[in-house]
């Protein structure tokens, strides 16, 4: 399996524009498509994937997926890419969590665990699924905004 195929295991999700306090206690599905093209999908620490459909808007089209701990670990005749991830949205809003794709079979999971600015308090377990055909990597799952501690 190429790296530009893993760099189809895009990550899309949209959440609204509201402000962090308002999507506390929100959930539900997230669905996101990211492509990976080689321009900016290396296979090299801080190559990036661009979502481009969210249904999340805190999660917008373009937001950047950077992928760290490459490359793909190989089991056998197996290989499988395990790596952390920040959702980049501005430098104020971005997420963090690890992605595990089976490159065998194109499918994988997706944990987000946490976030700063508008993606404070968001977590997600999307299921992933790589048309290495088309080059689109299909992310669904559930999400949830968490309420902030005081502080």
């Amino acid at each position: 399996m190429p790296i530009v195929g893993f760099a189809a295991i895009s990550l899309s999700i949209l959440a609204g524009p509201a402000s962090a306090t308002a999507q506390e206690g929100q959930k539900g599905q997230i669905h996101i498509q990211k492509v990976c093209p080689s321009t900016t999908f290396t296979g090299a620490n801080g190559s990036y994937c661009s979502v481009i459909v969210s249904d999340q808007a805190a999660l917008p089209i373009s937001t950047k997926i950077y992928y760290n701990g490459l490359p793909a670990v190989k089991e056998g005749e197996k290989a499988f890419l395990d790596s952390p991830v920040v959702l980049y949205v501005a430098t104020t809003d971005w997420a963090i969590g690890r992605c595990t794709v089976n490159l065998a079979n194109a499918q994988g999971l997706c944990i987000v665990t946490d976030g700063v600015g508008q993606l404070a308090g968001f977590s997600a377990r999307i299921d992933v699924r790589i048309d290495f055909a088309t080059g689109v990597t299909y992310w669904d799952g559930t999400y949830s905004f968490s309420p902030l501690p005081a502080r």
